[in-house]
């Protein structure tokens, strides 16, 4: 005999009944139409058949005021945060009334309301975010959780790893919810791990463990009680592992070759439907007869909807570019203030110093971490006295995790906050560049401009006497080519505080990669208040027969051969492109036509595949044709070694600067004046 049930559990088994069938329902209508001879969502759809009690207990339990990110397979979740079903329909159909204008599909839908913040088709991405939007919460004191979700087989990624790390040193309040369904996409979840219980896995970081019947939302909606009283308490994160059946295939059109029979018959009779009609029957709580009227009456109110959905337009082609970045800032010129703005004689990286601390005091949701970041001030000293100064909930040292400390950066800045991190070495970036190409350069884009993740990676690179190959690559060119990222690269200590500052000031990502062979150069600062827009080149020297164009650590190397070349009557414009994404073509056209078409671009990246290449080729796209003459200067295609004689051979320098453009302009000079008279 099944324990008696309670009046108020009878109301919310009657309820999750309902619920289930309706997240079932909305799964099978995505499945016919993305199955069907012609469909009408195309692409992989991930369907959570035989896992909907999940969420149904999970959101019984959380508060309005918490926070879900789900895996890719999260369309229960989407729902019972209160995402519409129409407007979900909808974004799987590629309508653009769908909740982001069609432009996420079923995997990706983001940021549709404030308590789900989405899901991520990237496996086990969403543990690091979730411990960001988490960190927001705690440092706003609000009493608030963050419910991340993710299969089995994402207990084996590194980033999931990293997020539990970082949630114990913190307490942050996450509740970590594994959905076993026993299959890690195709591959069965014993044929990776040997352990019974994956919440075992919890107790060596030690995280609180625990292992329920995900079918039963009764037990479900308990455990997460649990769960968020714990959270909330400061007792820090907790891992629920959810034993789940798979009822359906890993995607839409798997057709499960690899499963056992045996193993799929058994799994459906652990659906989670059937359960509950189960339980409410021998309960005496419904019928077998009343809850077929009940998903009458649904199928009909469904029906409805999936005909107006289908009835939608598609998005206009015209809205397709739009929404990458945010519109650049005017600029407000203000005489009085940079009349009256404090002047200080500071190296480089003191002007970092100072750009930090500004945005710290004038700004209450600036938080500064990183690696060695809060008590040892940095390795190279960047935030020296910060935390001394603002407290270690707002300047703090993270674990040794790139992607948990970038990750967290996303679900801080989805919050409200404006996170600087700094990853030591920009070489280091590319063990966690996930976070920063498919989470946070997408968020804008995906949301229609809605949602912003307002956050600035810190990084330093290039190469210094000593420096090996995994201490000194140039990435600029990598991370300009993604779409929705803003790249700055600040050549002196005016622009080391001046880019910084903007960076912070601006609504989207932006990457601000700094030159440790400058860090010690001193001059003088202006410390303005009011920030300058992310954007826009800085011609540093006029002239007229050739531009010397680059950026970063090339710059003292340009002015010196602009001198170089004045004493040769060649006359060169120095430009600085600062800002690399988005590029400011207006004063690079206008400074390579000043100097009749003739421009040496200088990078310290390699050679084959520098942004030198695209500065270029863009000129070559805006200017007459004929009209460029040009070369480059990088380095080889080589890895760059520690040797000081060796790294002088392969670097660009004054000499090989002024040969090229002393070349350039001999052999180009005659030959474009009769051309142009």
């Amino acid at each position: 005999m099944p324990s008696p049930i309670s009046a108020s559990d009878a109301e919310f088994l009657l309820s999750a009944y309902e619920r289930v069938y309706r997240i079932r329902q909305f799964e099978q209508t995505a499945f016919d139409l993305s199955t069907s001879k012609e469909p009408n969502i195309v692409g992989s759809v991930h369907l959570c058949a035989g896992q909907e009690a999940v969420p149904i207990g999970a959101l019984a339990a959380l508060e309005e005021q918490d926070r879900v990110i789900a895996t890719y397979r999260g369309h229960g979740w989407a729902l019972e945060c209160g995402v519409s079903a129409e407007g979900l329909l909808a974004e799987l159909c590629h309508k653009a009334a769908g909740v982001n204008g069609g432009r996420s599909g079923s995997a990706l839908v983001t940021a549709p309301n404030d308590r789900f913040l989405g899901e991520n088709s990237i496996v086990g991405a969403g543990g690091p975010i979730a411990c960001g939007a988490a960190m927001a919460a705690m440092l706003e004191g609000a009493n608030r959780v963050v419910a991340v979700t993710f299969g089995d087989g994402a207990t084996s990624q590194g980033a999931l790893h990293e997020a539990f790390v970082f949630a114990v040193s913190r307490k942050l309040p996450v509740i970590f919810v594994c959905e076993n369904n026993g299959w890690s996409e195709m591959t069965p979840i014993s044929r990776i791990t040997k352990l019974d219980r994956l919440a075992k896995r919890a107790a060596g970081y030690g995280i609180q463990g625990v292992t329920i019947n995900g079918i039963d939302p009764l037990a479900v909606r308990e455990t997460f009680a649990l769960a968020r009283e714990r959270a909330v308490s400061g007792e820090g994160p907790v891992f629920i592992e959810c034993r789940v059946p798979r009822l359906w295939g890993h995607y839409n059109r798997d057709i499960e070759h690899y499963r056992p029979k045996q193993e799929r018959q058994e799994a459906q009779t652990r659906d989670p439907l059937l359960w509950i009609e189960q339980r409410l029957c021998e309960s005496a709580i419904s019928s077998a007869v009343e809850l077929e009227l009940l998903r009458q009456r649904i199928d009909q109110e469904w029906a409805a909807v999936v005909e107006k959905v289908l009835a939608l337009p598609a998005p206009d082609p015209e809205t397709a570019k739009l929404h990458v970045v945010g519109p650049h800032r005017p600029v407000l010129a203000n005489a009085s203030e940079e009349a009256t703005a404090e002047v200080k004689d500071l190296t480089y990286i003191q002007a970092v110093n100072e750009a930090l601390k500004a945005e710290l005091a004038s700004n209450p949701n600036v938080v500064v971490y990183g690696e060695d970041v809060g008590h040892a001030g940095g390795i190279f000293g960047a935030s020296r006295y910060l935390q001394r100064e603002f407290g270690e909930e707002r300047v703090f040292d993270t674990p040794i995790a790139e992607a948990a400390i970038l990750g967290s950066a996303v679900g801080a800045a989805l919050e409200g906050k404006r996170p600087i991190v700094e990853i030591m070495w920009a070489d280091f970036l590319l063990v966690a560049l996930d976070q920063i190409i498919n989470q946070a350069a997408n968020i804008r884009y995906l949301t229609q401009g809605r949602r912003t993740v307002p956050l600035v990676v810190r990084v330093q690179q290039g190469a210094t006497p000593g420096s090996t190959a995994q201490h000194s690559q140039c990435l600029e060119a990598m991370l300009s080519h993604i779409p929705g990222l803003r790249v700055g690269l600040p050549a002196t200590p005016q622009d080391a505080y001046s880019m910084l500052r903007a960076a912070v000031a601006d609504d989207d990502p932006v990457i601000i990669i700094e030159s440790r062979a400058l860090y010690q150069i001193p001059t003088s600062v202006s410390l303005t208040q009011s920030a300058e827009p992310a954007f826009g080149a800085t011609l540093r020297r006029s002239g007229q027969d050739v531009a010397l164009v680059g950026w970063g650590t090339v710059l003292p190397l340009l002015e010196q051969a602009a001198a170089d070349l004045e004493k040769i009557d060649i006359s060169a414009a120095v430009l600085d492109l600062r800002w690399l994404a988005p590029l400011d073509w207006e004063a690079v056209c206008e400074t390579v036509s000043a100097c009749g078409g003739r421009v040496i671009v200088a990078h310290e990246a390699n050679h084959t595949g520098g942004f030198g290449a695209e500065v270029i080729a863009g000129l070559m796209e805006r200017l007459p044709p004929g009209s460029v003459r040009f070369s480059r200067i990088a380095a080889p295609d080589v890895r760059i070694p520690a040797s000081p004689v060796l790294q002088e051979a392969l670097l660009p320098s004054r000499r090989k600067i002024v040969d090229a453009a002393a070349s350039l302009f001999r052999a180009n000079a005659p030959q474009m004046e009769k051309e142009n008279a």
